[in-house]
């Protein structure tokens, strides 16, 4: 039985002209070469599978050519060349750097760096996956790389450029590779299946393109899988099948279920779907790509986006006539949303039937938004109209002459003077004014008119001042010890009503003086005592004034100096530490106990 080679590497390039989808990179090395301005380290960057170390090993074989031909290309058939494509050359040297990142495999690579080839004009170092070496490696590397002997070139390969240090990148030339084109790869997996005389559709090649995703590697190793799957016979279907892709035609069907707003179409062809084994991340991801490319196909200007088989881009055209950029744009916020929160669903199908029933009704959705917004405007703009004023004959205020205005305002009487003419008393409108009291001043002809206020006559006004003066005119009791003691047990009725009963104690324990008519203190034992007369102070002015009368009337609270002064010795509990401190004290047993059970305090 012979021995199976994979396409990838089967059919990897040998010379630059066969590499694809890199022309820049492999036109400007052959340049280099012709010109003999090859530089002495290389750095090839770029995402996986696109070339990186094949464009090495060509390299290193066309630098070491003895007839390289005048495009810049190798022969292929002088002894070096052959050496090479056998991998049996001595002059290419090859590291692994994911497994070999350590400082001792850098210095036993320098080591060999100082001998010179023994046959060739140079000895290539090719270090790939360069960024997985250590600080230390990469140190102990930088002095060798910037002055490497004349016959040495080191080509460093990786993918992920930004973590190399700055100090190896200022030493090297470097070549940033891109992402092969689903065209190019589709050109090249073309002429494998026709040297391999396989029978495939161009639609399963784009589907194998679109999969790999500019990676040619991938491509070769999918197309490799499908082959065997299919025993040589690469059409559409098959390849969907073994790739677990969901058909365009499936989200088609869709579309034109949530055009028509056919609830029941949609959710009887997500059954389908879900009975085929397609799980519901796998819909929402390829019905969102389909309403991506919907979107793109609205647009003439960047239609050239559009990465599907060629059988469906006229399908795409004729649906994105019919779907607006609204709906396609809100479509694609509620498929994102549900990707995003369908691993956290625990019923992940009705989960997906939720945004398939919410995508079938977006367009009513849309229309009852539009009417509401038309009718909350026509409503607002018929019930907008002026406010009606009525017209006010204006008031003109003058004083009242042989009356001064302070003594009306200390007499606390509110009186409104108009000025009427005497003779033309119809001016104003009987209705706008109540007069229930009239007084005409005989001098100036004007009429002083109590008028009425919707907060309360006038006559409530003046009950209210004279029980203010009464209340002003009583007599403000003496303050002497007798009625402040008074005063004081009424308070501490109150406290008691209200089962205060910690106040209470210390509100008897304290002791009054009288120091002059209008104070008076309060002499307290302790700061505690303080405290709980002070929480009442508010109220307990409040209580002597009214008691007295007297809103002049303060009082201090007064700590006794000798009881503040001297030292008392207060209890307080003991935490936890001080309680073992105290037993092992009192009881020694209860250490060994400890120390035996190998026990830790918790304090």
């Amino acid at each position: 039985m012979d021995n199976f080679i994979v396409s990838a590497r089967k059919y990897r390039p040998q010379t630059f002209n066969t590499v694809v989808g890199q022309g820049h990179i492999t036109t400007t090395l052959k340049n280099a070469i012709k010109n003999k301005q090859l530089a002495h380290a290389f750095l090839f960057c770029g995402p996986r599978g696109v070339g990186k170390t094949t464009c090495a090993r060509i390299l290193a074989k066309t630098i070491n050519c003895e007839n390289v031909q005048p495009d810049g290309e190798a022969c292929n058939m002088c002894t070096s060349c052959k050496s090479f494509n056998e991998g049996t050359s001595l002059n290419i040297h090859e590291l692994d750097a994911a497994s070999n990142n350590s400082v001792d495999d850098i210095r036993t690579l320098t080591e060999q760096v100082r001998f010179a080839p023994q046959a060739g004009k140079y000895k290539v170092y090719i270090i790939d996956e360069v960024h997985m070496l250590s600080s230390s490696a990469f140190n102990a590397f930088l002095k060798t790389l910037e002055e490497p002997p004349p016959y040495a070139i080191f080509i460093l390969a990786t993918t992920e450029k930004h973590k190399i240090l700055p100090t190896i990148l200022s030493r090297c030339q470097i070549f940033d590779f891109k992402r092969i084109t689903p065209n190019d790869t589709v050109e090249h997996l073309q002429e494998i299946v026709d040297k391999e005389h396989i029978h495939a559709e161009k639609a399963a090649l784009q589907i194998i393109a679109q999969k790999s995703d500019g990676c040619m590697r991938d491509a070769l190793s999918i197309l490799d899988k499908i082959v065997s799957f299919t025993n040589g016979e690469l059409s559409y279907g098959n390849t969907l099948e073994h790739l677990n892709i969901l058909d365009d035609d499936y989200y088609f069907k869709l579309a034109e279920a949530m055009l028509q707003q056919d609830i029941a179409a949609a959710m009887l062809l997500y059954d389908d779907i879900n009975r085929k084994g397609f799980e519901g991340d796998l819909v929402l991801n390829g019905f969102a790509e389909f309403i991506r490319n919907v979107l793109v196909c609205k647009d003439e200007k960047i239609a050239g986006l559009l990465e599907v088989v060629e059988s469906f881009k006229q399908r795409y055209a004729e649906i994105a006539k019919k779907l607006s950029p609204s709906w396609l744009i809100s479509a694609l916020n509620i498929l994102n949303e549900a990707e995003l929160n369908y691993k956290g669903a625990r019923n992940k199908k009705l989960h997906v039937e939720l945004t398939l029933i919410k995508l079938t009704y977006l367009n009513q959705a849309f229309e009852l938004a539009g009417n509401s917004e038309s009718a909350g405007k026509k409503k607002l703009s018929e019930s907008a109209r002026p406010v009606s004023f009525k017209q006010i004959t204006p008031i003109v205020q003058k004083p009242v002459s042989g009356k001064n205005i302070n003594q009306t305002t200390n007499t606390k009487e509110a009186k409104l003077i108009i000025e009427t003419n005497v003779e033309n008393k119809q001016a104003t409108p009987k209705s706008s004014l109540v007069v229930p009291d009239q007084k005409n001043d005989e001098k100036t002809g004007t009429a002083i008119v109590e008028k009425q206020s919707g907060l309360g006559t006038l006559t409530k006004i003046r009950q209210q001042i004279a029980q203010r003066n009464n209340k002003v005119n009583e007599v403000v009791k003496e303050l002497n010890i007798q009625n402040l003691t008074e005063a004081w047990e009424a308070y501490i009725a109150k406290l008691e009503a209200q089962k205060n009963h910690s106040a209470v104690t210390n509100f008897r324990l304290a002791i009054l003086q009288v120091t002059d008519t209008n104070s008076f203190d309060i002499i307290v034992e302790n700061n505690i005592q303080l405290k709980f007369i002070e929480q009442e102070r508010g109220t307990l002015i409040e209580h002597f004034q009214a008691y007295y009368n007297n809103r002049s009337l303060t009082y201090n609270i007064v700590l006794n100096q000798e009881n503040a002064d001297s030292k008392t010795v207060v209890e307080r509990p003991l935490n936890s530490r001080e309680q073992y401190l105290k037993m092992i004290e009192e009881y020694p047993l209860i250490r060994v106990l400890k120390d035996r059970l190998r026990m830790e305090l918790d304090y």
